[in-house]
């Protein structure tokens, strides 16, 4: 009899290296299942109706308890199909799309969304997360940091688009989210951080993925104070979007 063996045919190393694989299939099986709580069933590309689940089915329903509500319970069956204002380049599926309007307002490519809950995000508080400072009184910009409020906002073609009105802050984060920017044509209209370079010599904040006369184009907030999950996605996506679509060169091959 060998060394280790239960019996003389049954050997211990074997039996832990079967007892893996049949963990390791049914892990995988319940990832593969859980994986499906949401974005099923699938559509089909040409023809926008339902393709199906695929194998494994998703699972049960199960109730996320949020800690401001409401309640979320997936999967739900629901289909998150919006209109694409694009038509296909090709008749085989995954073909890239042409715009057929403005894609940074249409939401084609990266000018795309998705279609969050219309509410604001929240601190553990229960406070609204993302503020302008004017309510935010307790955030300050360091003095060592130059202060963007009054600097000119300068777009792609080097045009003046508007000047930084206020600062919006991440009350979680402790940081800059947001400049609201009043537009030379009137209104004011929201420019994330992150698409914003500080040129803290020259006094002005240079935006390049989108033109000056673009700026009045941006989605709007419905209220003045606060900017919900579904607003931020829009005003991000309309930024990104230009990255691509804000000039006709940048949509074009480059040789």
């Amino acid at each position: 009899m060998e060394k280790g063996a239960i019996v003389g045919s049954i050997d211990m190393a074997q039996v832990v290296l079967y007892a893996f694989w049949i963990f390791f299939i049914g892990l995988i099986f319940y990832l593969r299942r859980e994986d499906k709580r949401e974005g099923y069933p699938l559509l089909a590309d040409n023809a926008g109706t339902i393709q199906g689940f695929g194998y494994p089915l998703p699972p049960d329903p199960k109730t996320f308890l949020m800690p401001h509500g409401p309640n979320v319970s997936v999967p739900d069956g629901k289909i998150d199909a919006p209109v694409t204002k694009a038509v296909p380049t090709a008749r085989w599926p995954g073909a890239p799309l042409e715009p057929t309007g403005n894609p940074m307002i249409d939401a084609v490519g990266p000018a795309s969304y998705a279609n969050r809950a219309d509410v604001p995000d929240l601190t553990v508080d229960g406070a609204d997360k993302i503020v302008p400072m004017r309510i935010a009184t307790t955030f300050s910009i360091a003095r060592q940091d130059p202060d963007p409020r009054g600097m000119p906002v300068i777009g792609a073609d080097h045009n003046k688009a508007g000047t930084v009105r206020e600062v919006w802050v991440d009350r979680s984060e402790i940081m800059i989210r947001y400049l609201e920017v009043d537009l030379v044509d009137g209104g004011s209209v929201m420019l994330p951080w992150n698409f914003c370079r500080v040129e803290r010599y020259m006094r002005r904040i240079l935006v390049k993925s989108i033109l000056s006369s673009q700026f009045k184009d941006v989605p709007k907030l419905a209220s003045p104070d606060r900017i919900t999950l579904l607003e931020e996605d829009k005003v991000c996506a309309y930024y990104g979007g230009g990255h691509l679509y804000a000039l006709p060169s940048r949509s074009e091959p480059l040789i």
